[in-house]
């Protein structure tokens, strides 16, 4: 299986009303299941993640956006008592860290793929995202 098919593939789970997934394909199996809403992240090490691709949206705007780049439950700051990475104004360099997206028990970074200003944060702290959805808002600083 292909690593574009996997992502497509759980997208649609991600999208679906299952809450359990479970596939076996010779020795690979994939099993996919969606989180219960908890309020503490665990305490480990984050893991870089593939910088997200910034995108010219095709609404009306022209806004560009970061989009997720796996599907998982996003989080705006380290753990529930720490400060957000980002805020709304804030303006962010390459490379720095915007948020997190929890996948597979694995904290994944998000990282700025330019010098940027924030304009809109898209994404509720502990909500499910889909591959490739944007979360977060910005212009080029």
């Amino acid at each position: 299986m292909e690593k574009q098919d996997l992502f497509e593939l759980m997208d649609r789970f991600a999208r679906s009303g299952l809450q359990r997934m479970a596939l076996q394909d010779g020795d690979f199996t994939l099993e996919l299941e969606k989180p219960v809403p908890v309020m503490a992240v665990p305490a480990a090490a984050p893991v870089a993640a593939a910088a997200p691709a910034a995108v010219e949206a095709p609404a009306v705007d022209n806004a560009l956006y970061v989009k997720a780049p796996l599907v998982g439950t996003y989080y705006a700051a380290s753990s529930p008592d720490a400060a957000p990475y980002v805020r709304v104004g804030d303006r962010v360099e390459k490379g720095q860290t915007l948020c997190l997206i929890e996948a597979m028990k694995t904290m994944n970074e998000i990282p700025a793929p330019c010098d940027l200003l924030v304009e809109e944060i898209l994404v509720d702290n502990g909500a499910l995202v889909a591959f490739d959805a944007p979360i977060l808002r910005y212009s080029h600083v």
